[in-house]
């Protein structure tokens, strides 16, 4: 599979590399803020905060708590037919459907209840065992985070 290095995330996480293939086909002002977000550095040491065993890790919250986002303004959904399965990354918000921002969550297994209410913009395409190792928890004692998180065209 070849992937256009522009539109592809190279996360290090520490418990190893992941690949995510993005999609602006999906979600362009999604993808256009994960873009902005990675390039600045926000992502950069961030915990995963919230992962829960066949479901989720979530990450992006700059207070590693799930009440935080980036000095943006919040995205209008961009809710989309993408299924909620395996690999696939989508936003996190809170109940406004509006309120996405910089946290985002990675599905470990089958979560079609979440399609079409969140904004999904991305697929695991190398390292999903790696994301099997995120530690769990509600919130995660002693979490792992995200070492480095770069667009693949600028690493």
């Amino acid at each position: 599979m070849s992937l256009d290095p522009e539109n592809t995330l190279v996360m290090e996480t520490t418990k190893g590399r992941v690949v995510i293939k993005l999609r602006p086909d999906l979600a362009p002002n999604h993808v256009e803020r994960i873009k902005l977000l990675a390039r600045e550095g926000f992502y950069d040491g961030i915990v995963f905060h919230r992962v829960i065993d066949g479901f989720m890790a979530q990450v992006g919250c700059p207070h590693g708590t799930g009440t935080g986002g980036s000095s943006h303004p919040d995205l209008a959904q961009e809710f989309n037919a993408e299924p909620h399965i395996r690999g696939v990354c989508s936003m996190a918000r809170s109940q406004n459907p509006n309120s996405a921002n910089s946290q985002f969550f990675i599905v470990f297994d089958d979560a079609r209840f979440l399609d079409k209410q969140y904004t999904a913009w991305g697929q695991v395409v190398e390292g999903m065992e790696n994301v099997d190792k995120i530690k769990r928890g509600e919130p995660v004692r002693d979490p792992d985070s995200i070492v480095s998180m770069k667009v693949q065209v600028d690493a």
